[in-house]
């Protein structure tokens, strides 16, 4: 730079390109105030904290000190553009790699080919080349939508999750593998973390070097997220609340943790106002806004269930006179994170009050659930009811003629189920809801309200069914009491400790 050096004096327009030149180079959050205005003329930039804290990550990719990246933040704090765009296009002009390979995906081919064509926009910018011209040349007979190149062995290319095939990379970007309606269907979450774990390893350049990033909003407890975080993959990982929860405080390796101090303080006020939050979560509704905003698969207070209906409603046991039901919601695998058998107890007190006495699950098939069931029928003893599910078809009149046979001696009921688990949660539900149910102390109560108050929204779901089928057998067990009007008004007073 001879003009710099002062053999010839620097015009404006050179001094300002290289104090953009020094400033980007030093900070990636820094390049993204000063490109913002090439993809946003219209819109004038907006900074907040946590464009910092996203920027800081990003760059600990760079440095080598991450390199499996969970990023769970809300729609419209600029995830997208931060990661997919900005970043790509910093390290390869600023930071001087232009040798680095990028592969964006995304649920929707159209999303990854959206920055992918952005950052295409970005790097031929006259205001880029500019600066960082010196640094790469694209070339001609690879600069499509989907994929484009450089002279110095770079790319970024574009694809559907869901067909990743053909190329490596040194970065693979995944922003939102699954949709809001496909987070909702089994099958769609499987494929998504099938995907997840066969084929986006096997598309890094160096294993040992290369980065993964994924940025996504929580949708389900069993989203690719959610099995990132069940499995410890050893992914940092960044979680951004729209509305701070300090319980949940956001704390990572690089020394980062989240700067907020009040509960229900916002992330991003200078563009989502409270008001705006307040809106918009009318709108969403709870699961949604839950997922997307709160970074949580069910709401904070809880589902179908809340938490706060249980407030005050532990006891130390049920009254003399309960009628009890256990009943088992039967699952046919062994081992594993999938569904279990579980066995709900559950009992009604003469006042109408219903009583959680215990719940036992388990990871067993065949002939050890079999077994399982005999013995906790003999703890509980021969005045607990045995509830069974039965499945329709001969297959399952033999493996309940198989349960009723090992439980001689005992009440046993089975019958087939009708409607889906959420339709069968309903009356349950509305008891707990109305103060109506309590739950006798025990070491299964933490994680039986867990389940509950994810429902529906969680990967398991067998002590919420088991439940269900415990308390519709209750109501139809033959010579059961009739609950008078009488008892019914007593039943929201509390139950005797």
């Amino acid at each position: 730079m001879a003009r710099i050096s002062g053999v010839i004096p620097p015009t404006p327009d050179e001094i300002r390109i290289e104090l953009d030149r020094r400033a980007c180079a030093r900070s990636l959050a820094e390049f993204v105030k000063r490109a913002w205005h090439v993809l946003e003329p219209g819109q004038p930039y907006k900074h907040g904290w946590h464009i910092d804290a996203i920027c800081d990550h990003l760059e600990a990719v760079t440095l080598g000190e991450i390199l499996r990246l969970l990023m769970n933040v809300p729609p419209g704090t600029m995830k997208s553009l931060l990661s997919g765009v900005f970043f790509p296009s910093w390290e390869w002009g600023p930071r001087a790699m232009p040798h680095l390979r990028f592969m964006g995906t995304s649920y929707k081919d159209s999303l990854a080919i959206r920055d992918n064509v952005k950052t295409r926009r970005l790097v031929t910018s006259k205001w880029y080349r500019d600066r960082w011209g010196d640094q790469f040349t694209m070339i001609g007979d690879q600069n499509t939508k989907t994929k484009f190149e450089n002279d110095k062995t770079g790319f970024r290319e574009a694809m559907a999750f869901n067909s990743m095939t053909g190329s490596r990379g040194d970065r693979v970007l995944l922003d939102d593998p699954l949709s809001v309606a496909m987070a909702k269907s089994p099958v769609e979450r499987q494929t998504a973390n099938d995907t997840f774990h066969e084929a986006l390893p096997t598309r890094l350049n160096n294993p040992d070097s290369s980065a993964i990033i994924v940025i996504m909003q929580r949708l389900h407890e069993d989203d690719p997220s959610g099995v990132i975080l069940a499995n410890d993959y050893g992914y940092e990982h960044l979680m951004l609340p729209m509305e701070f929860e300090p319980e949940r405080k956001c704390y990572t390796s690089i020394g980062f943790e989240d700067p907020r101090k009040v509960d229900g303080e916002l992330l991003f006020p200078e563009r989502f106002p409270p008001h705006v939050v307040e809106r918009d979560k009318k709108i969403m509704g709870s699961y949604a806004s839950a997922g997307q905003f709160q970074q949580r698969p069910a709401p904070r207070e809880g589902g179908m269930f809340k938490r706060s209906w249980f407030d005050g409603k532990f006891v130390r046991q049920a009254p003399r006179g309960t009628v009890w039901v256990r009943h088992w919601d039967l699952a046919g695998t062994r081992g594993g994170t999938g569904a279990r058998t579980a066995g709900v107890k559950l009992g009604r007190d003469l006042d109408g009050h219903y009583y959680v006495g215990h719940v036992v699950t388990l990871r067993e098939e065949g002939k050890s659930v079999r077994k399982t069931i005999k013995a906790q029928a003999a703890v509980d003893g021969k005045t607990v009811n045995i509830s069974l599910p039965q499945d329709p078809g001969q297959a399952g009149k033999s493996q309940v003629q198989d349960y009723v046979s090992d439980l001689a001696g005992y009440r046993v009921h089975a019958e087939g189920e009708t409607g889906d688990k959420i339709t069968r949660a309903e009356p349950f539900s509305a008891q707990c809801e109305y103060g109506n149910v309590f739950i006798v102390e025990g070491e299964w109560n933490e994680l039986y309200l867990d389940e509950l108050c994810i429902f529906p929204a969680g990967k398991l779901m067998d002590q919420v069914d088991a439940s269900s089928g415990a308390f519709t057998r209750l109501l139809n067990i033959k010579g059961a009491m009739v609950i008078s009007d009488d008892v019914l008004r007593r039943a929201s007073q509390p139950a005797p400790r």
